[in-house]
């Protein structure tokens, strides 16, 4: 029974009873125990602990990582070279996303004949996204790059400021040149806590996936499932092209087996389905890239970078959810009004990066700032599949940067070849 001991096919079997549970245990056929009320759904407390376990690592690591391995390079320039290059293929990769969510979102019409009416409860929600909209305007997106405080860069929600802090942090150890050498050695064996920790912390990953997925399956029910399968069905589909037609022909053009990668990073990819969340599996994709032969610097800047301007899954829910509605709504949308939506997004859904629920929040945001017609309040249909939906977007947006690193990586000459043997065609 030695398999039962890998993580992967732990998670599976947290995933499956999870669904289970979620289905046979839901808020209707709750038990009463000392006088409280309990079903499926109670089980949330332990997806979201683990979360949150994982997350208030995620800086630390970031930090650790990019100043060490900026630091160990020496080299400024090739650091922002790998910056620039990183940038330039996010933009290009995030754009056709969203001109694939757009063409598709057109031919198959998902929206069209639904019939299907918002609850109380998903209306109030929406409220709530769109208070947060009002916080995604560029100027806003910008000032919280930087800090309040240096402790304030490890607790905030984005990456942006532990990035911003530790290039910052790496440019002045590398102006003080051997003087500097004792800080880096410490933050070497800091890092190194600090990823003994995250492997400490997914061992409990099956109980996390079997939370979460109880909470989902019986909170929401297989009714509104079906109900919204079009357009749900869609989402996968749309990803799954992207993943093996756009990603697939990028990895082949660069030497890379998208199925050797996508098996490579499996424990990263379960994870990541059963949370709905790509940030739980960063740190160890992070270590994961590295014994792969990536060089260390490359990692600490496409990685955190990524992770908020390279949001494949979510630049093609963007589009999709936009036509959805409009198409649910009756809403005629013509040529010009599909290519400033896609205009806007290409801005937008860079500047929502680090703040939850960011895709819905970008698309509230984006509807009430341009002249469409399409009503923001149709957007409240899709808050009850939206966590289903987000375990298509996670996986998407993990794919895409890991295969992004490996890329740059590449660009730049610092892929260990050997190393990575096991990623290659």
């Amino acid at each position: 029974m030695k398999w039962l001991k890998i993580l992967y096919v732990q998670v599976i079997i947290g995933i499956v009873l999870g669904v289970l549970l979620g289905w046979l245990w839901p808020p209707e056929n709750s038990i009463v125990i000392f006088g409280h009320s309990y079903d499926a759904t109670a089980l949330q407390p332990l997806a979201e602990i683990f979360i949150k376990a994982v997350k208030m690592l995620i800086s630390p690591i970031i930090f650790c990582t990019v100043v060490c391995g900026i630091a160990s390079m020496g080299d400024l320039k090739r650091v922002g070279r790998v910056g620039l290059k990183a940038l330039l293929y996010f933009e290009l990769v995030t754009t056709v996303a969203l001109i694939i969510g757009l063409v598709v979102a057109n031919v198959i019409e998902p929206g069209s004949g639904v019939d299907h009416h918002a609850s109380a409860k998903d209306v109030a929600e929406l409220a709530k996204y769109q208070d947060k909209a009002h916080d995604t305007s560029t100027k806003t997106f910008l000032m919280n790059i930087v800090p309040k405080t240096f402790v304030g860069a490890f607790t905030d929600e984005s990456v942006l400021p532990a990035l911003f802090l530790a290039i910052l942090v790496a440019v002045a150890l590398c102006q003080m040149g051997e003087k500097g050498k004792p800080v880096l050695d410490l933050l070497h064996s800091v890092s190194e806590v600090f990823f003994k920790l995250v492997s400490i912390i997914t061992r409990v990953a099956p109980v996390a996936a079997c939370a979460a997925m109880a909470f989902t399956v019986g909170s929401e029910g297989p009714d509104i499932l079906i109900k919204l399968a079009k357009v749900l069905g869609c989402v996968y589909l749309t990803c799954g092209l992207f993943v093996f037609v756009v990603l697939g022909s990028i990895a082949r053009w660069n030497g890379f087996s998208l199925w050797k990668l996508l098996i490579f990073i499996k424990d990263e990819l379960l994870l990541v389905l059963s949370t709905s969340s790509s940030e739980t599996a960063l740190p160890q994709l992070m270590l994961k890239l590295e014994k792969a032969g990536c060089d260390k610097s490359v990692v600490g800047v496409v990685i955190p970078s990524g992770y908020s301007f390279n949001l494949d899954g979510t630049c093609i829910y963007l589009t999709l959810a936009a036509l959805f509605v409009a198409q649910a709504t009756n809403t005629p949308l013509t040529l010009w009004h599909e290519i400033v939506l896609l205009g806007v997004l290409l801005l937008t859904s860079k500047g929502a990066a680090g703040v939850t629920g960011a895709g819905f929040i970008t698309l509230v945001a984006t509807l009430s700032t341009i002249d469409t017609g399409i009503p923001v309040s149709g957007l409240a249909v899709l808050i009850g599949i939206d966590r289903f939906m987000s375990e298509a977007r996670a996986i998407t947006n993990l794919i895409g940067n890991t295969l992004a690193t490996l890329v740059v990586a590449k660009w730049e000459n610092e892929f260990d070849a050997e190393k990575g043997k096991m990623l290659l065609r």
